[in-house]
């Protein structure tokens, strides 16, 4: 019986796969025109899959495929070109030999120990050939200056291409795009350059930009489906729940398997928008490799940290500039994805993870004034009065918080909310955070609890007219959701403000909203 697969490679006889073939057809016309490029996608996006997959078309198409990878044999083939060298032709003499290719042996030589040989060498060894090189998880060699002056002889010899033979395609795999490497070594003082070598050169200025998406649509998670209904007969309405997949994934293929083997192994097969929620909250909580580099970028970037904070707790948008760091690594990691000429968080569940990150942190740091109302204060059985909460919080904030920093207030007031908000729903329920209406003036956030939903929008008080506004977009909102009952909780940062927060019941196109001001 097949699995879900999230470590490792895919294997159509063990796995439920997408159908990536579309993807792969698109890098084969690349690999026909003979370019050379990098496969730069986030960790566990599914690069090396696809590297075994377009192996497979290669050799089907009469190519003569070469994959090999540099991860875990250690610091020996870097210490000199000789053992480089000798290195890079024995993995390319197994993978001929495994493949049957004829000749193979004619790789297996010790004479090659040098650059200069290896570049005479490769000349003659491809000459009327079509081989195909592909790299995987050149993160690990990347920085290394041996590998970069390997790469530096490949571009030459892709310049001269006219006059010797040499590659079809070299495809190079993994997270940094390595077409500015050496450079950057350069400036930061690491790159020891050798006689003749530019200061100005990239090893890699040759590479046609990877465009292709590998990000699994709607349709591909669909067929997905489709085989593992086959064989198990669950009932679930495909169509339906791979958008909801689709929806709260964007296709990260890591994400989208891991939902699909939550519900498959965790939740007895509720292919329900239930089980898929369900299976959200287990993701959140737990750790894997994907989600440990997060943060630890995150973390180790405060450019990038500070740029996810006014995204996701100030509403802030912003539009793309390649020249800025923050956004550079954002997208280089998977965290942002731009978005025409805007950029915004990947998926979601990124958002959630990434929300509740910040949200640990406030609630660490205001430890000492998080005074909590209990919990079963605003739960009767399974039943979450949202009213009453939202009378607890506003109580809570004015007598905590009304004598704090407006501009403090007006950059963490949402923040504050959500952090009083998780401890309520932990285990029980779950929110998440609408990203299209987020904004520096309004947020929608949903929480399910149970069977029940609630939809609140937060916004911050701009006159009475802006408050009408509030009104229409919380009433379209409820009508997109086909729900009758909205909250609405605006915080008011005026000096002249209300001197003590208010909340009311009001109808408004026939939708009944329950109307806070927080001071």
């Amino acid at each position: 019986m097949r699995e879900f697969n999230v470590t490792g490679r895919c294997l159509k006889e063990k796995h439920y796969m997408v159908d990536i073939s579309e993807k792969i057809r698109q890098i084969m016309v690349m690999i026909e025109k003979g370019q050379y490029f990098t496969i730069n996608r986030a960790r566990q996006y599914g690069k090396t899959t696809t590297l075994w997959a377009l192996e497979e078309e290669l050799v089907k198409q009469g190519y003569i495929a070469v994959r090999i990878s540099f991860e875990g044999i250690g610091d020996t083939p870097f210490e000199s070109e000789k053992k480089f060298c000798q290195n890079l032709l024995e993995q390319i003499y197994d993978e001929l030999k495994w493949h049957k290719v004829k000749n193979a042996s004619l790789w297996k030589t010790k004479s090659v120990v040098t650059f200069k040989k290896l570049d005479a060498f490769l000349s003659a060894a491809c000459k009327n050939k079509k081989v195909v090189l592909m790299i995987d998880e050149t993160d690990k060699t990347s920085n290394n200056l041996i590998f970069l002056r390997f790469l530096g002889m490949l571009r030459d010899k892709f310049l001269k291409r006219d006059r010797e033979a040499t590659f079809q395609s070299v495809i190079l795999a993994g997270v940094y795009d390595v077409k500015n490497l050496k450079l950057k070594m350069v400036q930061a003082g690491t790159h020891k350059l050798q006689d003749g070598e530019k200061r100005i050169n990239s090893p890699w200025n040759i590479a046609e930009n990877f465009e292709i998406d590998i990000s699994f649509s709607v349709p591909e998670i669909v067929a997905m489906l489709n085989e593992y209904e086959k064989e198990h007969k669950t009932g679930m309405d495909i169509e339906v729940i791979s958008k909801e997949i689709r929806a709260c994934t964007s296709g990260y293929p890591y994400l989208v398997s891991r939902l699909c083997k939550t519900i498959d192994e965790k939740f007895e097969k509720d292919w329900t928008s239930s089980g898929l929620q369900k299976a959200i909250k287990l993701i959140m909580l737990e750790q894997s490799t994907l989600f440990d580099d997060l943060f630890k970028n995150v973390k180790s970037n405060l450019e990038l940290r500070d740029l996810l904070y006014s995204i996701l707790i100030n509403g802030r948008s912003f539009s793309f500039n390649a020249n800025n760091s923050g956004m550079e690594l954002g997208l280089l990691f998977g965290v942002l994805v731009q978005n025409g000429d805007k950029i915004a968080i990947h998926n979601p569940i990124f958002e959630l993870r990434i929300t509740n990150y910040f949200s640990t942190e406030k609630e660490i740091q205001e430890s000492k004034l998080m005074m909590r109302t209990p919990v079963d204060a605003v739960t009767q059985g399974n039943k979450f009065n949202m009213k009453m909460f939202l009378e607890k919080f506003m109580k809570y904030y004015y007598e905590i918080y009304n004598n704090r920093d407006l501009n403090f207030l007006e950059r963490e007031s949402r923040l504050l909310f959500i952090t009083y908000l998780r401890p309520f729903i932990n285990g029980v329920g779950f929110y998440h955070i609408e990203s299209e209406t987020r904004n520096s003036e309004r947020t929608d956030v949903i929480v399910d609890y149970n069977s029940e939903q609630f939809i609140i929008e937060l916004k911050i008080w701009h006159g009475e007219q802006k408050h009408e506004k509030a009104y229409d977009q919380l009433v379209a909102y409820l009508n997109s959701k086909n729900k009758t009952e909205g909250y609405l909780l605006t915080f008011d940062f005026r000096k002249k403000r209300a001197k003590k927060p208010s909340a009311k019941w009001v109808r408004k196109s026939k939708k009944k909203i329950f109307d806070c001001l927080c001071v």
